[in-house]
C-alpha cells in the first residue's frame, strides 16, 4: 500500500474528482438491484426514510471506509459510520461513550483502561471484543500509511475479551478526541480491499459505492444502539456548481455550497449554516532565511527575513481588519477568528486583538521599517516584500490572500499573491507566509501548529514555555483539568504565541458551512464542524427525519 502523508491527503481534497452529472445521478441512486427499495421523496407520496446529500468531490475517500488510513480519523475527522468507536462527542463536546461503558487513567496518565460493551457485533455476525480495539488501534500505530496519529501510544492489549489496556509513550490525555473517530476494524477480517469492502458495528452498512459518483449506506439491522431514523445515506460528490444545478432540480435533499452561491436559494429549500471551527488563517515564518528544516518529505528550506521580525508580525495581527474580510471574501458568511480554536474550551481570550491601525503603524515605526520612495517599507537593506502562497482553484483562499495583501499595501507591506498547485505550494511551506484550513475539535490541532515539533508547525516556531504549559496539559489525567494550561500556552501574561506575544500566524475566520436542504428536513443539531466541507454534517444522520 502507497504511503499517504498528511500533505498528500490535502492534494487529494483539493484536486477534486470527476464531476457528477445530474444524469448519472439519477441513473446511479435507481441502479440499487442489491439494496432493499426504499421510497423517495421522488418516487413515492410517502414520507422518505432516505436522505440524498452532496459533498465535495474531496470527500470521497481516497483508500475506502478503512480507518487503518484516513475514513474518519484523517486530515477531516469525523464519526466513521460504519465502524463503531470508543467513545463519541456530544454537540457540546463532552465525551460519550459508545462501545466503552466506562473508561479511566492513571494518575500518572501513561494508561488508560476501557470496559467494553458485550452486546456488539460486526455485520459478519462475530462479536466485537477487546481484540480488535487492541488490534485496530495497534494497527493504526504500526501503520505507514496511517492519516491517524497514534505515535504516542506504546502498545493496546487485551487481559480479556471486555478490557482493553492502552500504554503511553508519554501522558497524551488528547488521545480521547482521536478515538472519538477511529473505527473499530474486525481483527477476524481485516486484510487488503478492506476499504471497499468494509465490516463494521456502526450505525450503517456499505451497501453500494460508484467511485468517483456515489457512496450509499443503508441502516445496520443489528446495530447494538438506537435504530437509525434514516434508513439509507446517499453521498454524492460533485463539484459546487453541479451541487447547486442538483438542489436547483430537486434531486438532492441537502446541497453544500459557498458564500459566493447563498443568494441563489432554491426554492423549497432552507439555508442550513453550520458554525464550524474551520479557520483560515496564514503562517508567518519566524526564523531569518537560510535555515532549513526536516519534515515527512525530506529537508526543506526555511525562514523570512521579513516575517522572523516580531514587530512585523505583531502589526499584521493588528493591521488587519477581519471583519472587512469577511465582508469582502465571504459575504458575511464567518465569524471573526484570532485563533485556530475560537469558541473551544481551551481557547484563550488573549488571542483575540481589536484592528487598530495605528498601533500597526507604530509598531512598524518603532521596529525600525520606514517607508522607502513607493510607501513599501524597508529596514537595514531588507524591502518588506514576499510571496504570499494559496492552493490554485480554492476560491476562498484566493480572495483572502488578495484580500489579505490588499490591506496590508495599507501598512507599507507588500504581499505578492501566488496561487500555484499544491506540488509547487510545499516546497514553500516553512519560508513563506501560506494561507491555509485548519480546524478541528480537539486542541490536538494547537499543539501540531503550535509545539516546536508539531507536525503543522510551518511557521518554525519554537518557545520552551509554550511546549512545556502543551506537554502539561497533555499530562492531565482529566482532559477537563488541561484547559487553563492550553490558555497559558498561548499567553501567560509575558510569552506565548498570541498576536501581543510570538504571533507565528495571523487567523482571519471561521468559515461558515452552508449547505441548502429541503424545508422539510429536520437536521439533527450539529457540532462545530471541523475542516472539511463534507461528512462531519452526517455526523449524526441517523437521528435526523422528515416532517
Amino acid at each position: 500500500m502507497a504511503v499517504i502523508t498528511r500533505r498528500d491527503f490535502a492534494k487529494l481534497a483539493g484536486a477534486g474528482a470527476a464531476t457528477l452529472t445530474l444524469g448519472g445521478l439519477l441513473s446511479g441512486c435507481a441502479n440499487n438491484s442489491e439494496s432493499e427499495a426504499v421510497p423517495t421523496a421522488t418516487d413515492s407520496g410517502d414520507v422518505p426514510n432516505e436522505v440524498i446529500v452532496s459533498m465535495t468531490p474531496g470527500s470521497e475517500p481516497a483508500a475506502g471506509f478503512d480507518p487503518m488510513v484516513s475514513w474518519g480519523c484523517g486530515e477531516h475527522v469525523h464519526e466513521p459510520l460504519i465502524q463503531s468507536t470508543l467513545i463519541r462527542t456530544t454537540a457540546e463536546l463532552a465525551f460519550e461513550n459508545d462501545l466503552a461503558t466506562s473508561y479511566e487513567c492513571s494518575d500518572d496518565g501513561l494508561t488508560w483502561t476501557f470496559t467494553i460493551r458485550d452486546d456488539a457485533r460486526f455485520t459478519d455476525g462475530e462479536p466485537l471484543t477487546a481484540r480488535d480495539v487492541a488490534f485496530t488501534i495497534n494497527g493504526i500505530r504500526s501503520a505507514a500509511a496511517s492519516e491517524c496519529d497514534l505515535s504516542m501510544v506504546r502498545e493496546a492489549t487485551a487481559p480479556d475479551d471486555a478490557t482493553v489496556v492502552i500504554a503511553m509513550e508519554k501522558p497524551f490525555n488528547a488521545l480521547l478526541y482521536t478515538l472519538a473517530v477511529v473505527g473499530i476494524v474486525p481483527e477476524h477480517a481485516y486484510g487488503e480491499g478492506y476499504g471497499s469492502n468494509p465490516i463494521g458495528s456502526g450505525r450503517y452498512m456499505l451497501d453500494q459505492w460508484d467511485k468517483g459518483q456515489q457512496v450509499i449506506l443503508r441502516a445496520n439491522p443489528d446495530y447494538y444502539g438506537e435504530a437509525p431514523k434514516m434508513k439509507r445515506l446517499v453521498a454524492v460528490f460533485m463539484e459546487e456548481d453541479a451541487s447547486l444545478a442538483a438542489a436547483q432540480s430537486g434531486q438532492v435533499d441537502v446541497a453544500y455550497t459557498s458564500a459566493t452561491f447563498a443568494a441563489q436559494q432554491p426554492a423549497g429549500y432552507d439555508l442550513l449554516n453550520c458554525a464550524s471551527v474551520d479557520s483560515r488563517g496564514i503562517s508567518l515564518p519566524v526564523v531569518p532565511a537560510g535555515a532549513s528544516k526536516t519534515d515527512e518529505k525530506g529537508d526543506a528550506v526555511a525562514g523570512n527575513d521579513v516575517t522572523c521580525d516580531v514587530a512585523v508580525r505583531r502589526a499584521i495581527n493588528y493591521g488587519v481588519d477581519r471583519e472587512r474580510m469577511i465582508d469582502n471574501v465571504l459575504n458575511g458568511f464567518g465569524t471573526v477568528a484570532y485563533s485556530v480554536g475560537d469558541g473551544m474550551p481551551w481557547s484563550s481570550p488573549d488571542m483575540a486583538c481589536v484592528t487598530d491601525k495605528e498601533l500597526a503603524n507604530k509598531l512598524l515605526d518603532e521596529g525600525g521599517w520606514t517607508p522607502g520612495a513607493d510607501g513599501i517599507r524597508e529596514k537595514d537593506g531588507v524591502r518588506a516584500s514576499m510571496d504570499l502562497y494559496y492552493s490554485a482553484g480554492d476560491t476562498v483562499r484566493q480572495g483572502i490572500a488578495e484580500e489579505f495583501s490588499n490591506q496590508m499595501k495599507e501598512l507599507g507591506l507588500e504581499f505578492a499573491v501566488k496561487g500555484v498547485s499544491w506540488d509547487d505550494l510545499y516546497p514553500h511551506q516553512f519560508s513563506d507566509p501560506v494561507v491555509w484550513g485548519w480546524g478541528t475539535n480537539s486542541p490536538i490541532e494547537t499543539y501540531n501548529l503550535f509545539y516546536s515539533k508539531g507536525s503543522g508547525n510551518y511557521a518554525c516556531y519554537e518557545n520552551a514555555s509554550t511546549d512545556a504549559y502543551l506537554d502539561e496539559a497533555l499530562g492531565m489525567p482529566r482532559v477537563e483539568d488541561s484547559f487553563e494550561l492550553w490558555k497559558k500556552a498561548q499567553w501567560d501574561g509575558s510569552t506565548g504565541f498570541a498576536p501581543q506575544g510570538d504571533a507565528p500566524w495571523v487567523w482571519f475566520a471561521n468559515i461558515d458551512h452552508l449547505y441548502f436542504a429541503k424545508e422539510n428536513l429536520r437536521v439533527a443539531e450539529q457540532k462545530p464542524h471541523p475542516h472539511g466541507h463534507g461528512w462531519s454534517l452526517v455526523n449524526n444522520v441517523d437521528q435526523w427525519s422528515w416532517a
